[in-house]
C-alpha cells in the first residue's frame, strides 16, 4: 500500500510541474441610485483550467451572482433580491494564434440556479462559446467571451412548470463577458 502511495504521489508531483493549469475568472459589481431607489448587482465566477496540449483544454466555472432592487414610493420601501449559482464545464479549442492574441471556441454544458425570493428556475445550456485571449506576458491573459450558439432549457421550480427550449445564436452585450487568467 505504501508503494501505490508512494507511486501515486511522484506521479502527482512530475504531473504539478509539467502542468498547464490556469486559473482566473471574473468579478462584476454595479450599484445605481437615484430618488431613493437603488439597484445593486454582485457577481464573482472564478475558473480552473487545464491545457492538455497547445489547442486544447479543459475547465470549469463555477460562479455566485446577487441582484437586489430597492424601490421607495412614499414611505413604503420593499427591496427584492434575487440569487444565482451557476457552474459550467467546458472544452476549449483555440484555432488561431496571432503573435500575443488566440481565438477560441468553448464547448460547454452550463447549469444556472436562479431564487427570487422563493421563485426558482433552472436553466440547462449546452453549445458553443467563441472568444479571445490577449496573452499579456507568460503568465497573465486577458479573456473574452462573446455569444453564444446552441440550446436552452429553463423551466420554473414549481409542479406543473412548462419548460421554455431555445435554439440559436445570441451575440449582444448581455452574452459579453471578460476576465483574467494566471497561468502556472
Amino acid at each position: 500500500m505504501k508503494k501505490i502511495f508512494a507511486v501515486a504521489l511522484v506521479a502527482m508531483m512530475t504531473m504539478t510541474v509539467n502542468a498547464q493549469v490556469y486559473v482566473g475568472g471574473g468579478v462584476g459589481f454595479q450599484t445605481t441610485s437615484q430618488d431613493g431607489n437603488s439597484e445593486t448587482f454582485f457577481k464573482l465566477v472564478p475558473e480552473i483550467g487545464y491545457n492538455l496540449d497547445e489547442n486544447w483544454a479543459v475547465g470549469i466555472a463555477v460562479g455566485y451572482g446577487e441582484h437586489k432592487t430597492t424601490l421607495k414610493s412614499g414611505n413604503l420601501k420593499t427591496t427584492a433580491k434575487v440569487k444565482a449559482f451557476e457552474i459550467a464545464p467546458y472544452a476549449r479549442y483555440t484555432f488561431a494564434k496571432f503573435d500575443k492574441v488566440n481565438l477560441f471556441v468553448d464547448g460547454t454544458v452550463d447549469y444556472l440556479h436562479t431564487d427570487n425570493a422563493g421563485d426558482k428556475n433552472n436553466t440547462f445550456s449546452i453549445g458553443l462559446k467563441p472568444g479571445v485571449a490577449v496573452n499579456l506576458n507568460d503568465k497573465l491573459s486577458f479573456v473574452a467571451h462573446a455569444g453564444f450558439l446552441g440550446y436552452q432549457n429553463s423551466k420554473d421550480d414549481y409542479e406543473g412548470a412548462k419548460a421554455a427550449n431555445t435554439f440559436g445564436f445570441d451575440l449582444d452585450g448581455s452574452n459579453l463577458s471578460f476576465g483574467v487568467y494566471y497561468n502556472f
